[in-house]
């Protein structure tokens, strides 16, 4: 299944640069993707550092020193803060998460910026099928647990659970972190956690009766007719004719 023909027809011709849609960005090279960033996802610092791997000063530290370079992965790696094999399933986990956004359904212009790289720098490229597959299949992934997707965007808010009801530990945590205002966005950030994995356990949650799903939204109600309004749109003789049949009708 093609997501994004642009998508596809910039790794048939192997470009390097940046596809710029409504929800993120993909950077590719030579046809392939080696980075993404979406407003809906943490990005990898948040991963890192709110998760607790990374403390937040180390990853300034990286940026500073090696982000003009375009070289923070390979810094981390050769400061001995990250383990090679931990930043690139770290790194692939947050292209997965970004692109899953960016490749959302689009309402606006998709772009491309040839030669443009991201300062975060290679570390393992991903094919675009690759990514195309996973993207559908998270999408399905999401609809088969819950097939509600506005409880994706809206802030979520927790229900009591039923008596004898079971949470497991790490769907507490997310339980803790719903106050009713935050969306599940706004909790993958302060947990520290892939905003996919986020959405669905929130909609493993709904399903279980422990997070409200807010009701789609609804065309608005027509406006009832008058009763007269019938009345006036009648011609006049018609209605004469009417009485007089009604009438006789009676008499019969």
């Amino acid at each position: 299944m093609t997501v994004s023909p642009m998508l596809t027809r910039l790794a048939a011709e192997r470009a390097t640069g940046a596809l710029l849609r409504d929800h993120g960005t993909l950077y590719l090279d030579d046809g392939r993707v080696v980075h993404a960033e979406s407003p809906a996802a943490p990005g990898l610092d948040v991963l890192l550092t709110a998760g607790g791997r990374l403390p937040r000063e180390g990853w300034d530290e990286a940026v500073n020193r090696a982000g003009a370079r375009r070289e923070v992965g390979r810094f981390l790696v050769d400061s001995g803060r990250l383990h090679d094999g931990e930043l690139q399933i770290c790194h692939l986990g947050a292209v997965f998460d970004a692109a899953f956004f960016a490749l959302a359904p689009a309402s606006g212009p998709t772009r491309f910026r040839y030669g443009v790289a991201h300062w975060f720098g290679p570390v393992r490229p991903v094919s675009t099928e690759a990514v195309e597959r996973e993207t559908v299949r998270r999408r399905e992934l999401l609809d088969s647990v819950w097939p509600y997707g506005a409880v994706d965007t809206a802030p979520v808010v927790p229900r009591a659970p039923a008596p004898g009801q079971t949470v497991g530990l790490r769907q507490r945590a997310l339980l803790a972190a719903a106050d009713g205002t935050r969306t599940p966005a706004d909790i993958a950030r302060l947990l520290g956690r892939p905003a996919f994995h986020t959405l669905l356990d929130i909609r493993r949650l709904a399903a279980a009766g422990l997070v409200e799903t807010p009701l789609e939204s609804l065309p608005a109600a027509q406006p009832a007719v008058p009763a007269w309004v019938g009345e006036v749109a009648v011609d006049p003789d018609i209605a004469l004719l009417r009485r007089l049949r009604d009438a006789l009708e009676a008499s019969l």
